[in-house]
């Protein structure tokens, strides 16, 4: 067991390495590119823009990932669509089709007329 996690460390260790390296190149270039022209400003080196991938995501707290993400809104959403009654599912379904286009709707609730 021990083993099949190192080697997996093994693997994801220099994936991880290489994709700080790109993002940090890609925003050296893109600053270098575009801040001297924009508003005068200066080059920046790899450790500089490595720093202002940080700092964004410290800042403005993107980056978010992993299997649960989105997945609170899509339960609140279910457990609401749950508890409504079949005319407010109804009116939420006309609602939703005027905002988003009828392609987009929600598919009808199944009819318990039958039973």
């Amino acid at each position: 067991m021990r083993n099949r996690r190192f080697r997996k460390l093994l693997k994801i260790v220099p994936i991880g390495l290489a994709a700080v390296a790109v993002f940090g190149f890609a925003v050296m270039g893109l600053w270098n590119w575009l801040a001297p022209a924009v508003f005068a400003g200066h080059a920046i080196t790899f450790w500089q823009a490595l720093g202002l991938l940080i700092l964004s995501r410290i800042l403005l707290g993107s980056w978010h990932g992993g299997p649960d993400r989105g997945k609170h809104w899509r339960r609140r959403i279910i457990e609401r669509w749950e508890q409504m009654t079949p005319e407010e599912r109804e009116k939420f379904r006309q609602g939703w089709g005027e905002r988003c286009g009828p392609g987009r709707m929600p598919p009808p609730a199944p009819s318990t007329a039958g039973q």
